[in-house]
């Protein structure tokens, strides 16, 4: 792939002479030494877990800043792997590369992930929704009869999937939670996540957002838990304005729904290769994922 320049767009980075670690479907991960890793949030855009061609401006900086400030906030519910988002504080062999890296990059603690993506949903809407309406649960947690498309949950669930660098999510139940990681992990996992979640959507609906859901990822460095990956951008989580709020139908979000909407609305059937993107769909969706920034930060973009 080239990477794509212009209007903000970075949609591969290319950092000569560092080990590159992986490559995501948003994310390029660089290997600074035994315990240190270097996250770059690309302009990628994921959806339907299949990366579409087209680059979305300013995506990868929201990204970052958005989780440096949610990862500032959580400090106290549980220990994180950031160190810092700061090029002049990165080691000397990447300075050469800050153009690349200003804003949209950040220096972590490497850990053993966890190999579940815990997902927490207050209301009803997406895969969740589409799962009671056909069944009355969702990743086998029953729920009241009579709720509504983006009905509000009167208590948050935990349903967590698996994790694919390629192809599609899977949810998983809490039995084959237990399986995976073990009761004593999966409780620790769950019990963090609702806090967090909890946390953040009363902060957020103060500040006139609504979030859905969200997934949260986990990796143990030694035998300490730790919060990694992003944190509560509009990638990992339905952000939806709290004015105008109403249950019984899919609500306008902040997040790359539109994109997913669009995607719906022409019945592409959620395989590679993708379908080019609207000129209108980008710009929108670039536009959403700014929007959410201001709205939660109270700061424009850096």
């Amino acid at each position: 792939m080239i990477p794509q320049t212009g209007q903000c767009v970075l949609r591969e980075s290319n950092l000569t002479g560092v080990k590159l670690f992986s490559r995501g479907k948003v994310r390029d991960v660089y290997e600074i030494s035994d315990e240190l890793l270097l996250i770059v949030a690309t302009d990628r855009l994921s959806a339907f877990d299949v990366v579409m061609a087209e680059g979305i401006p300013d995506k990868g900086r929201v990204l970052t800043q958005l989780s440096c400030f949610w990862f500032e906030m959580f400090r106290e519910v549980v220990p994180n792997h950031f160190l810092t988002a700061r090029v002049a504080e990165y080691p000397a062999e990447l300075q050469p590369f800050a153009d690349q890296l200003e804003g949209r990059s950040m220096l972590v603690q490497k850990t053993q992930p966890f190999p579940v993506e815990c997902v927490v949903r207050g209301y009803l809407g997406g895969s969740g929704w589409k799962d009671y309406h056909t069944t009355g649960a969702v990743c086998g947690i029953k729920l009241p009869a009579g709720l509504k498309n983006s009905s509000r949950l009167h208590q948050p669930i935990f349903t967590p999937a698996t994790k694919a660098q390629e192809g599609h999510d899977e949810n998983i139940d809490w039995e084959g939670t237990l399986k995976r990681i073990g009761k004593s992990a999966a409780e620790q996992l769950r019990d963090y996540s609702l806090a967090l979640y909890t946390k953040a959507r009363d902060y957020a609906e103060s500040r006139g957002i609504l979030i859905a859901d969200t997934k949260f990822e986990f990796g143990l460095r030694g035998d300490t838990v730790l919060l990694i990956d992003e944190v509560l951008t509009p990638d990992s989580s339905r952000f939806w304005p709290k004015n105008g709020y109403r249950p019984g139908d899919a609500q306008p979000s902040f997040d790359k729904q539109f994109v997913r909407d669009y995607l719906e609305s022409i019945h592409w059937n959620k395989e590679p290769p993708p379908p080019p993107l609207p000129s209108e769909v980008v710009e929108k969706t670039s536009e959403k994922y700014r929007q959410a920034y201001r709205l939660l930060t109270g700061h424009t973009l850096n």
